[in-house]
This record gives C-alpha cells, sequence and structure tokens, in this order.
C-alpha cells in the first residue's frame, strides 16, 4: 500500500494501463506536455511520447467522435474533456453514438472508450465549471458511469473501466483530487457495478456519492454518539448500479437518505430512490429521504457554493427526522 492522492493515483493507473497494453492512448485539453489542468496527466507525455498521449483543440463532439473512431478500430483511447460540465457539447456524440454504436451493428463491435470527466464544486469555478452532470447520463442505452470517492478507488476503478469492451463516463470529483488515503500498489482493480459498504449499522442506510461519501461518514460517527447506527454505501458505480448491496442494507435499516451534489430534481439519487421503491418498499419503515443540491446554478462565490452542497450537519439533521419518523 502506499498514501496518494487521487491525483496522483489517476496518473499511476494510466500509467500501468498504458504501459500494459499498446492500444491505450490518451488525449484531450493540455493533457499531454502540460499534465492536465488538474495533474491528472503529468509527466505521461515525456514517458510516452505524442503517439501515446496527445493534446486536442477545444473541440469536445470531435474528441468524442475521434475516440468512437479509434475504439471501432482496435485502440482503447482514454479522451478527458477539461470540465464535466462540457459533456453537453459532445451530447449527441456520447448519448446516440458511444452508447448505441455496439447495437447499431448487430452487437458485434467492441467499444471501449473511457471518457474522463472532471466535475463538482470547487474553488469559486462558477455555473459552467462545477455542476456534477452524472445524472443526465444513466438513461444512456450502453453507458456505464463511474463516480470513485477516494483514490484507492479512482485507481482500481480506472484500470476496470479502461479494460471494458463497452464505454464508460469516468466522473471525478475535483476536490478529491488533493485527498490521500491508503491505495494498493500494482494491478489493483475495482469489479464494475461493485458498491462498497463503507460503513456498517442496523439504524439507518445513507447512500452518497464522490466527496459526500467522506462527509456521510463523518455524519454516521457523530450520529453514533447519540446511539443512531448508520449504514454508509458508496455505489461507486451508478450504472451498473449495485442493486443487492442496497436492497439488503434497506431490508435491514428499513430507512435510507440518498445524498449527492447535483440537483435534487433528476438527480443521481432519483433513480435509486425508484428501484427502493419497486423492490423494497414493505422494508421500509420512513418514507425515502433526498438531501441533494438545490435546483439553482451553482454560485460564483466561494462563500455561496459551499451552501449548495449538503454539509455534515444536514446529514445529521435529515438522519434525525427519519429515526423519529414512526
Amino acid at each position: 500500500m502506499a498514501m496518494m492522492n487521487m491525483r496522483e493515483a489517476i496518473v499511476e493507473a494510466l500509467r500501468e494501463e498504458i504501459a500494459r497494453d499498446p492500444s491505450v492512448i490518451l488525449f484531450g485539453e493540455d493533457i499531454g506536455k502540460f499534465g492536465g489542468v488538474f495533474g491528472t496527466t503529468k509527466g505521461l507525455h515525456a514517458e510516452f511520447g505524442d503517439r501515446r498521449i496527445f493534446d486536442t483543440p477545444i473541440a469536445e463532439k470531435t474528441i468524442i467522435g475521434a475516440a468512437l473512431g479509434m475504439a471501432i478500430t482496435g485502440m482503447r483511447p482514454v479522451p478527458e474533456l477539461q470540465f464535466g460540465d462540457f459533456a453537453g457539447l459532445a451530447f449527441d456524440e456520447i448519448y446516440n453514438k458511444l452508447g448505441k454504436w455496439k447495437w447499431m451493428h448487430g452487437g458485434d463491435m467492441r467499444v471501449p472508450v473511457t471518457v474522463r470527466l472532471p466535475i463538482g464544486i470547487a474553488g469559486g469555478a462558477g455555473p459552467e465549471h462545477s455542476q456534477s452532470p452524472q445524472a443526465l447520463f444513466v438513461s444512456g442505452p450502453g453507458l456505464y458511469i463511474a463516480v470513485p470517492s477516494n483514490a484507492a478507488d479512482a485507481k482500481g476503478m480506472l484500470k476496470t473501466s479502461i479494460r471494458e469492451d463497452n464505454p464508460v463516463l469516468f466522473f471525478e470529483h475535483k476536490v478529491l483530487y488533493t485527498q490521500k488515503c491508503e491505495v494498493p500498489e500494482g494491478d489493483h482493480i475495482v469489479p464494475l457495478g461493485k458498491g462498497n459498504l463503507c460503513r456498517k449499522g442496523a439504524d439507518l442506510t445513507i447512500i452518497a456519492t464522490a466527496t459526500l461519501v467522506g462527509t456521510a461518514i463523518e455524519a454516521a460517527t457523530a450520529l453514533a454518539g447519540d446511539g443512531i447506527d448508520v449504514e454508509v454505501i458508496d455505489p461507486r458505480w451508478l450504472k451498473p448500479l449495485d442493486e443487492d448491496l442496497i436492497l439488503s442494507s434497506i431490508a435491514k435499516t428499513g430507512r435510507v437518505l440518498l445524498v449527492h451534489e447535483d440537483a435534487k430534481t433528476g438527480g443521481t439519487g432519483s433513480e435509486i430512490a425508484a428501484i427502493i421503491a419497486e423492490k423494497a418498499l414493505f422494508d421500509l419503515r420512513a418514507p425515502i429521504r433526498r438531501l441533494a443540491g438545490p435546483d439553482v446554478p451553482i454560485a460564483q462565490s466561494l462563500h455561496l457554493e459551499q451552501f449548495y452542497r449538503p454539509s455534515r450537519d444536514e446529514i445529521i439533521a435529515a438522519a434525525r427526522d427519519l429515526i423519529r419518523f414512526r
């Protein structure tokens, strides 16, 4: 095990996969000699050269279209869009091409594309550089959705994604780039569709993603002081979703709180809530509760943007409300 932050873990995963497989190729805006605006490809260009990692114009639709062409001709492209917010500029190529190409061609074609997408509130970047748009793509047929919450998972999930023969959208929260944890050395893999039971509990299930996994664990620790035993789940993959992990937890606790940074309406928690309502309704002892970003644009102000992300205290208050419900 080695202590590293998520930025370093991503660089390590990319380095290992480029070295392991000659078909892996990286490209995007400023990811070559510069090493990426967030440093997640730092040093790779010097090590592997222009044929394995190179810069592109600011043209998101073209980046994804080129990745599709490379994939169906035998490469394993890993394009990066500088901000996940700009996935909208490539929506047709992602939603209608990457996800559906295999099925529009008789199911015979592989489309091994991993699209890296930095997301989330960080540093007063404002309404067009701070969003978490992963929920927009959950309904996309043929697309897998990865959302790591720590450095170890980022390494293992990125390696899994690159080796996958179907397209993966890999969402990386910018705040997590500097957060450290122990990361397994060597060929660390997190299985596709396998969630993580972060903390066991008996009274309430909290399902959180990205930075809010850590916040949920902090809230659960505080609630334990009041005798409330909270289970915390990180789905890791929004698609395919680890339904068994979620449903087995709710069968035990009977209460669930869904916590995410993206907007509440149509957000990450909506589909999970629908699955719970369909498959575990009679296990519930309280209504399904969602705690998420408000349905307004994210503020430019450093002070105001913090009110958009659910806080530890808000999670604690929502958890207590659910426990009190009779």
